[in-house]
């Protein structure tokens, strides 16, 4: 169990070995992935996600708080084919439970579907799984992951040959939106006519303070502006009031203008604000993923908190995504009983956290199972006075 308490200081290895993957252990420092066969992968993937982009988590791994120095568990066709990755923290930093297994890092997003490669999906699980048994581990546990999509059928083809199976140990469904459909009839049906005239009002009267507009921030130029203004109004309000905007702190506000720009070099990242006139009132960063887009955080300026400007600018948002042909769905990495986004997008998408032994008949796999519903019992109440408290603050 010692081997696999802290994996952020197993096997460091110099750039030169831990780029070649037959050279070193079972895991790797994440920072120590080639970065070009990691945006390969990417480009390959079975199941888009974009918190999982080397342009984002490697951000996240570099200075966010209570986030970095993460190890890559990774699979290679060959030194110069990644086929597989997905990056991982011990039990121990996971849940301060001191047992041997592996856990999806947060990428400040929540979605932590690994990166398959579409052609060679059950070859690249198969050799995570024979990594991770190497590391120490007795199984994998992937928090916050899309249940119904490819990454998860193979890891369960792949199980299945092996006699096992991956376990659910909790899951939600949360909001996305189908945006192959036309925009106005989407809100139409999402929110109805009475809704809709209301929220026209609200937008009539933001429009006092001057010209309502919606602008797309996308070269590099653009979102290195508009990361600023997103921060400013983020820091602006509850979340400010909470201490938990990104702008706050000095390393999550390092990771956020970092991964931006990353992603903004390769077209996957756009800032979307709502100005009246020259005033920004609402933000948000979108990234982009294959066909697949992700809401990640919306800022916004209270002061004009009756005008509902969070929910304008998601209107704004749906009609801009819902235009583009690259685009087929947009997840909204929300929380399940999220009060403003449930409404306007009435997909859903399953998401859980699933538990994958890793050995046929593992007795330590049952007491890791064991070890996570006491946490979440005890957890449990209390979360759930939290989620109440956030909600409320959430509904503007």
């Amino acid at each position: 169990m010692a081997d696999i308490a802290d994996i952020s200081t197993v096997h460091r290895a110099s750039s030169k070995n831990a780029n070649a993957p037959g050279s070193g252990g079972a895991l790797m420092p994440l920072a120590g992935v080639s970065a070009t066969q990691w945006r390969a992968l990417s480009e390959r993937a079975a199941e888009p996600n974009g918190y999982y982009l080397p342009g984002w988590e490697l951000a996240v791994n570099a200075s966010a708080r209570g986030r970095v120095d993460a190890a890559a568990l990774g699979a290679w066709e060959d030194a110069s084919r990644l086929i597989g990755l997905a990056p991982v923290i011990s039990m121990w930093r996971a849940y301060r439970i001191p047992l041997p297994a592996l856990v999806s890092a947060d990428p400040y997003g929540t979605l932590c579907t690994p990166l398959l490669d579409a052609d060679m999906a059950e070859e690249a699980v198969t050799s995570m799984l024979r990594r991770a048994r190497r590391s120490g581990a007795h199984a994998l546990i992937f928090r916050a992951t899309s249940l119904n999509g490819a990454a998860m059928k193979a890891f369960t083809d792949v199980l299945r040959r092996g006699g096992m199976q991956p376990l659910v140990l909790q899951s939600h469904v949360r909001a996305c939106l189908d945006a192959t459909g036309d925009a106005d009839t989407v809100l139409r049906d999402a929110l109805g006519a009475k809704k809709q005239k209301e929220l026209r009002r609200q937008r009539n009267r933001l429009a006092e303070h001057g010209p309502v507009h919606f602008d797309v921030a996308r070269t590099p130029e653009e979102i290195s502006a508009a990361v600023e203004t997103f921060l400013m109004l983020e820091a602006s309000g509850w979340k400010g009031q909470r201490g938990t905007a990104l702008g706050q702190h000095e390393g999550d506000a390092a990771f956020v203008r970092r991964a931006t720009s990353a992603l903004a070099e390769t077209g996957q990242c756009e800032i979307v604000t709502l100005r009246a006139s020259e005033m920004p009132v609402a933000s948000a960063i979108v990234l982009r993923h294959l066909d697949r887009a992700f809401y990640f955080k919306l800022g916004v300026d209270e002061r004009f908190a009756k005008f509902s400007p969070g929910v304008q600018l998601t209107l704004e948002l749906t009609r801009h995504l819902c235009a583009d042909p690259a685009i087929s769905t947009v997840d909204s990495t929300a929380s399940p009983d999220h009060s403003m986004i449930n409404p306007i997008w009435r997909g859903r998408l399953a998401i859980g956290d699933v538990l994958i032994p890793l050995r046929r008949n593992d007795p330590v796999v049952s007491l890791i199972r064991a070890a996570l519903r006491l946490r979440g019992a005890i957890r449990e109440p209390a979360r759930r006075i939290v989620q109440f408290v956030r909600a409320r603050q959430e509904k503007s």
